[in-house]
């Protein structure tokens, strides 16, 4: 499987090869729908089309869930947080990921910061980056079970360098407990379970956004996520990773593997701010967690 240039939130895609353990078959079975706004495909290899629509209605439905927390294009609890500064009773999915989000913040040395937002918007819209950039600083951030809120007027979180990690973890999660062993999803970030019908690990391929393969990698119950600043090209914007102080991306490529997509895509976001030394010492402080390629 080749990764290809990856939109992040913008658009989403699901592509899902699997079968229950020990069990191969000719007959693949199809979804396709839509989620965050994008058009979203799942195939199961092994099941007939009758057999699958129960678990792709239980995809479809926890993806309607996660969209309902982490959506920036339709009512969702990070919309109202970004609107009203503040968000009571947060979503323990929430939660999860602003807590991770902490730790990256920290291992990264405040490169990886989701208060981008406002720097991101006025950038995009060639409005006040000065003023947004008082906007940014994870510490202005606080959150606990009871309420998520921000120091400033005109805060705003974007996740996009995560939740998407998180999405696949979760929907990688379901399919384990449909009884799935044998499982390669790729929703953005690539989920690998278990193994392929003849018992080797899953292949993937990372590549450049034009589609050039740099690197090959086996995965068995591994994920891998890849994030190329360039990757999106938005008008008056040259890259769509920011820096949360203004600074120049570093590097054209990362990509990480990791146990959980989450981590491999926090990680991977934050490796495009770094130098190659303090990406390093970033992510040695997750376990597993290994840079794969770094250009």
């Amino acid at each position: 499987m080749t990764l290809i240039n990856r939109r992040r939130f913008l658009t989403i895609s699901a592509v899902c090869v699997a079968w229950p353990a020990g069990m191969a078959s000719a007959q693949t079975a199809q979804w396709r729908g839509t989620a965050l706004g994008a058009s979203t495909q799942m195939q199961i290899v092994g099941l007939g089309q009758t057999q699958a629509d129960p678990v792709f209605a239980k995809v479809e439905a926890e993806l309607r869930r996660l969209e309902a927390v982490f959506s920036l294009f339709q009512d969702s609890q990070l919309t109202r947080l970004n609107r009203d500064g503040r968000l009571v009773a947060p979503s323990l999915d929430l939660l999860k990921v602003l807590s991770l989000s902490s730790q990256l913040n920290a291992a990264s040395q405040g490169a990886f910061d989701p208060t981008v937002q406002p720097l991101w918007i006025a950038t995009a819209q060639q409005a006040d980056v000065e003023a947004a950039a008082n906007l940014v600083g994870w510490h202005m951030v606080h959150f606990d079970s009871s309420e998520v809120g921000f120091e400033r007027k005109g805060m705003g979180l974007t996740l996009n360098g995560i939740a998407q990690g998180y999405i696949t973890d979760q929907i990688v999660a379901l399919m384990t407990r449909e009884g799935f062993g044998d499982v390669l999803m790729d929703m953005g970030e690539i989920a690998a379970l278990g193994h392929r019908a003849d018992g080797a690990a899953w292949r993937a391929g990372i590549s450049q956004p034009d589609g050039t393969i740099v690197e090959r990698v086996s995965l068995r119950d591994r994920a891998l996520a890849t994030s190329a600043p360039s990757g999106t090209k938005l008008e008056g914007m040259s890259s769509h990773i920011l820096h949360p102080k203004g600074a120049s991306q570093m590097q054209a490529l990362a990509s990480v593997s990791a146990d959980q997509a989450a981590v491999a895509d926090g990680l991977s976001t934050a490796l495009c701010l770094m130098s190659p030394q303090e990406g390093a010492d970033m992510v040695a402080q997750f376990s597993g967690a290994k840079i794969e390629v770094l250009v």
